[in-house]
C-alpha cells in the first residue's frame, strides 16, 4: 500500500507551490528562491565527478530536465512580525510600477498608502518586532512561447542573510527590478525542486494506494477492485488509514538535492530538432536539472537552496554534449 506519509491526498490549493520552511543562510542578504516553467527532458554527456564513484572521471550519460527561467520581477516587500498570536504579515510595500499581468491575478493595491506602509515597516524593525522579510516576486509567462498564458504567477520568496534591517534595505533596492537566476544559483549547486504533480482525478484504492486485487472466489459480483474490509467493528467509524477512493495527483511535492548541471542563456543550445513535445522551443535563460522534476510540461516550478545538502561538495560539472535529437519519435 502507498505511504501514509503523503496523507491526506487532496488537491493542492494553488498551482503555485508554497514553501513553509527555508534553509539557514548566513551570508549577505539575498533571495533564497526562484521560479521557472517545465519544458521537458533530454540527456547530456558529462564527466562523472563523484568522488569514489566506479566511473569517476569517465564520461557518463545523464538524464536532465529543462526548465525555462526568464527573469522575474519584485512587486512588493512583505514584513512579518511576531506577537502573542504567532507570526503574521504586518504590511506590504509595493513598487511604483508593476506589470499589468500581475493585476490579472490580484486587485490593484492602493499606491497612496505606500509611504504609510513603509513607515510602519521601519518602526517594526526599529522596535525589534519584525522577524522576517519576504519579497513578492512574480514570473513573466508572456515572454515564453511554450506557455499559453499571460497571467503572472505571484509568490513569496524569503530574503535571508545579515540583520533584519539589512534585509529590508536590500529588499527595497529590488523593488520593481528584474532578477535573473544566474545571480542566485550556479552550476553544480544542489537545490530543492517543488511543483504540483500531474492531476489524475478520482481513482479507486487499487490505483491510488496500490492494494492487491481480490481473488475470484472472494470478489463475486464485480468487486475485485474493492478492499476487503473497512476496518474493525469498534470504533464505529472508518479510520483515515483505510485505503479509499479519492483524489489522485495534483499534489504539491518537493524533491530534495536536485543538482543544477547547466545554466544557459541561449535556448538553441538545448532545443531539439522540431522543439520539445507539447512545449515548443526555449527562447529564454534555462536550467538543466539532473533527473526528473514533478509536474507536467508547462507547469510552474519553484527552486530553493537545498535544505538537506549535507556533505555534498559543489563542483562545476564538465558537460561535453547535450542531445538535440528530435523528440518526435
Amino acid at each position: 500500500m502507498g505511504s501514509l506519509a503523503y496523507s491526506p491526498r487532496k488537491r493542492a490549493q494553488s498551482q503555485v507551490p508554497r514553501y513553509h520552511s527555508w534553509p539557514v543562510y548566513k551570508g549577505e542578504p539575498a533571495l533564497q528562491g526562484f521560479a521557472g516553467y517545465k519544458v521537458g527532458m533530454t540527456h547530456i554527456i558529462m564527466a562523472d565527478d563523484h568522488v569514489k564513484s566506479p566511473n569517476e572521471g569517465k564520461d557518463v550519460m545523464v538524464p536532465v530536465t529543462v526548465l525555462e527561467v526568464p527573469s522575474m520581477k519584485v512587486a512588493a516587500v512583505r514584513v512579518y512580525i511576531q506577537d502573542s498570536y504567532g507570526k503574521h504579515v504586518l504590511t506590504d510595500v509595493w513598487a511604483d510600477e508593476v506589470d499589468t499581468e500581475v493585476y490579472r491575478r490580484i486587485s490593484r493595491p492602493n499606491q497612496r498608502e505606500t509611504e504609510k506602509n513603509l513607515q510602519k515597516a521601519r518602526e517594526a524593525i526599529e522596535n525589534g518586532n519584525a522577524v522576517d522579510v519576504f519579497a513578492l516576486t512574480y514570473t513573466r509567462p508572456s515572454v515564453i512561447s511554450g506557455v499559453p498564458k499571460k497571467v503572472a504567477d505571484l509568490m513569496e520568496t524569503k530574503i535571508d542573510g545579515g540583520s533584519i534591517d539589512e534585509r529590508f534595505s536590500y529588499a527595497l533596492s529590488l523593488l520593481g527590478q528584474e532578477i535573473s537566476v544566474s545571480s542566485y544559483f550556479r552550476c553544480g549547486q544542489y537545490t530543492d525542486i517543488t511543483a504540483i504533480t500531474k492531476g489524475k482525478g478520482t481513482q479507486g484504492p487499487v490505483k491510488r494506494w496500490g492494494v492487491h486485487l481480490r481473488k475470484r472466489k472472494h470478489s463475486r459480483g464485480g468487486k475485485e477492485r474493492h478492499i476487503g474490509t473497512l476496518g474493525p467493528w469498534t470504533p464505529h467509524h472508518v479510520r483515515w488509514q483505510v485505503p479509499m477512493m479519492g483524489q489522485m495527483g495534483y499534489h504539491q511535492r518537493t524533491e530534495f538535492n536536485k543538482r543544477i548541471l547547466k545554466i544557459g542563456d541561449d535556448g538553441s543550445d538545448v532545443n531539439p530538432s522540431g522543439g520539445f513535445l507539447h512545449y515548443g522551443e526555449v527562447r529564454n535563460p534555462y536550467l538543466l536539472i539532473k533527473g526528473s522534476v514533478p509536474g507536467p510540461t508547462k507547469r510552474v516550478v519553484r527552486i530553493r537552496h537545498a535544505m538537506r545538502q549535507g556533505e555534498h561538495e559543489v563542483r562545476e560539472p564538465a558537460v561535453s554534449f547535450v542531445s538535440l535529437q528530435s523528440k518526435q519519435g
